[in-house]
């Protein structure tokens, strides 16, 4: 498979856009295409060039990853998958329900309710090539605000259903906030891979699929958050990033 990384609203928002091609076949997905404008001329592009636009997928329904379906709509009349809140939603799978793309991605939804109630990761397949498209519910080195839901369900969305994904799977998250997350990491806890990800953050201007699941796996941090239950950690981190 392809991945196009889209860039989108850079220097506030940072959010990405994510055009996904099975190479065989040129089907194609949109992923999260919040700011048409930024994101037509890409597709365009890539439909100029044989590809042809079979879905458009959300992420949860907040306006920066699902306020351009009905703009997108005008362009490419297509079938939209996503949470059952996204403007315009044609289909909500179920936890766990799979759909493909072209004759060799495979993809998986999973529900990861919290910063929003209708939140959906997808794990893509194609081969032994293997990504993860986590909307706001996981950033690389970070995660979502809690807006719609509670510790428990980010313990549950990060702890169980994302960290059950191979090691070897790369993170495509909705924004661009490496460099926060690691400003707040290094604060927490001086791993080597903590380390690591501050230089690769002030290096690159772009982190998206350049770290993996593996990676996102990190040893405990009760000690900063002065908690020792999961959940209670977990509640007591964001909190303390919340504050920065």
């Amino acid at each position: 498979m392809h991945i196009e990384s889209i860039p989108m609203w850079e220097g506030s928002g940072n959010n990405y856009a994510y055009l996904v091609t099975d190479e065989k076949t040129k089907d194609a997905v949109i992923i999260d295409p919040a700011n048409p404008s930024e994101v037509l001329p890409t597709i365009k592009k890539a439909v100029d060039g044989g590809s042809k636009l079979t879905n458009i997928i959300n992420t949860h329904h907040h306006h920066d990853h699902a306020g351009g379906n009905v703009e997108m709509l005008k362009s490419y009349s297509v079938p939209i998958i996503g949470g059952k809140d996204c403007t315009k939603v044609s289909k909500t799978p179920g936890h766990g329900d799979t759909f493909t793309i072209g004759d060799s991605i495979k993809v998986k939804a999973l529900h990861t309710p919290c910063h929003t109630q209708d939140s959906i990761c997808y794990f893509f397949e194609d081969g032994d090539d293997r990504a993860v498209f986590t909307g706001d519910t996981m950033f690389i080195g970070g995660c979502g605000r809690f807006f719609e839901g509670t510790p428990q369900e980010m313990d549950k969305a990060l702890n169980e259903t994302l960290a059950a994904l191979p090691d070897d799977t790369k993170v495509y998250p909705g924004h661009e906030y490496t460099k926060g997350n690691v400003k707040f990491g290094i604060k927490v806890l001086q791993s080597d891979a903590v380390k690591k990800l501050e230089s690769f953050a002030n290096s690159n201007k772009q982190t998206q699929g350049k770290f993996t699941i593996g990676d996102e796996k990190d040893p405990t941090v009760q000690k900063f958050a002065g908690k020792t239950g999961r959940v209670d950690v977990m509640g007591a981190l964001r909190e303390a990033k919340n504050s920065m």
